[in-house]
């Protein structure tokens, strides 16, 4: 069964677009028939005028249980999107070679992925080892298991932690995220477990706790490594009896939840300095996943580029294109702040952008060089 249906009897692009979705792991039949099942559809809009227009199109989308729709007009000046049908519709113009630069080319077709798989998974590949993982990442959903993920700062931990449960079988019940390292030793614990009301100064009422907000769900706990001893050993216990006690009760109750916890740190040397409690990581590091710095998946950067510049873009801006040289600066910086720090890239281009593209000139990189000094060390 197929996420996305392309019907390409007319669609010159359809066999990189295919390429490209195959690359994010999306499932893609191709043809002038489907069979039911596929999520998406997408066609031509010399296709949308052989099946009656609008309502032929939504007839088909229909037999096929298809809950949206993507029109293309290839051979156009310029990029240009509108929704039709509450957002169901998304009618795309599309270049089909500004002045036949494949770079350019392949640019619009980054985006038109993007605007299909972003419909189907919240994760952006090109790299064969980022599809690896959504692979690896889609097997492990199918099961409870507890999920340790591991990774540099900003390299898609949490992106990666909301695959697998939306990969699930708890993706219609929360996901909720804590961050274990932004919140006061002091707070995190009531943040957790939930306290009755006056169990302590300030708690005028019941709180049930993130724990228990995720019942039937999936709890993320960003940045374990970061929670205080004390902390580990309560959560532990909720991890072995799958039951929480909030702050001034006696009463235990059941939690039914997936854990997915991360850290960007190496968890054997936490261990061994004794900074986290060896028998709690192996209760939580059942099914271990490795998230990979940026510049380890190259392949990963125009995918992940355009899909920024769509996320930022202000609302009714036309798409920019990115020139070649642009997207070859792009590719050759390191990125020590990964997707973070294109993201930041990304947000200065759409604001220095001029005539619809990101020249070079626009891509703004940071380096130690250009960071400012301290005051102190401005003063030496």
């Amino acid at each position: 069964m197929s996420q996305v249906h392309i019907i390409d009897t007319t669609l010159t692009s359809a066999a990189r677009l295919t390429q490209l979705l195959a690359r994010r792991r999306i499932a893609v039949t191709r043809g002038a028939s489907a069979e039911e099942g596929c999520a998406v559809l997408v066609l031509s809009s010399k296709d949308e005028a052989q099946l009656g227009g609008q309502r032929g199109v939504v007839e088909k989308a229909r037999a096929l249980g298809a809950k949206s729709i993507l029109v293309l007009r290839e051979g156009a000046e310029t990029m240009a999107m509108a929704e039709e049908l509450g957002g169901r519709l998304l009618r795309v113009d599309m270049p089909l070679a500004p002045q036949d630069i494949a770079v350019l080319r392949d640019v619009c077709l980054l985006y038109l992925a993007d605007m299909v798989g972003s419909q189907l998974q919240a994760m952006v590949a090109a790299d064969p080892a980022t599809g690896q993982l959504i692979d690896l990442a889609t097997r492990v959903a199918r099961t409870d298991v507890t999920v340790f993920i591991n990774g540099p700062t900003g390299s898609g931990k949490e992106v990666l932690a909301r695959q697998v449960h939306a990969a699930s079988r708890r993706a219609a019940a929360p996901f909720i995220a804590i961050n274990c390292a932004a919140i006061p030793e002091n707070m995190l614990e009531a943040i957790l477990f939930g306290h009755e009301k006056g169990a302590f100064t300030g708690a005028q009422a019941n709180n049930k706790g993130i724990i228990r907000a995720a019942d039937g769900g999936t709890l993320l706990l960003d940045e374990i490594s970061e929670m205080p001893m004390g902390l580990q050993a309560k959560l532990l216990r909720v991890l072995q009896e799958r039951k929480v006690t909030p702050i001034g009760s006696q009463t235990e109750v059941p939690v039914d939840i997936r854990v997915v916890a991360t850290s960007n740190r190496n968890m054997a040397d936490e261990v061994a300095a004794r900074r986290f409690r060896e028998d709690l990581y192996y209760r939580l590091n059942v099914f271990p996943l490795a998230t990979r710095a940026l510049a380890a998946r190259p392949d990963d950067i125009p995918a992940l580029a355009v899909s920024l510049i769509r996320r930022h873009l202000p609302e009714g801006q036309p798409l920019p294109m990115i020139t070649p040289e642009a997207l070859a600066l792009l590719c050759a910086h390191l990125w020590p702040g990964n997707v973070r720090e294109l993201e930041n890239v990304m947000q200065r281009a759409i604001v220095l952008h001029t005539d619809g593209v990101i020249r070079p000139e626009d891509i703004v990189i940071d380096t130690a060089a250009d960071l400012p000094l301290p005051p102190l060390a401005q003063a030496v």
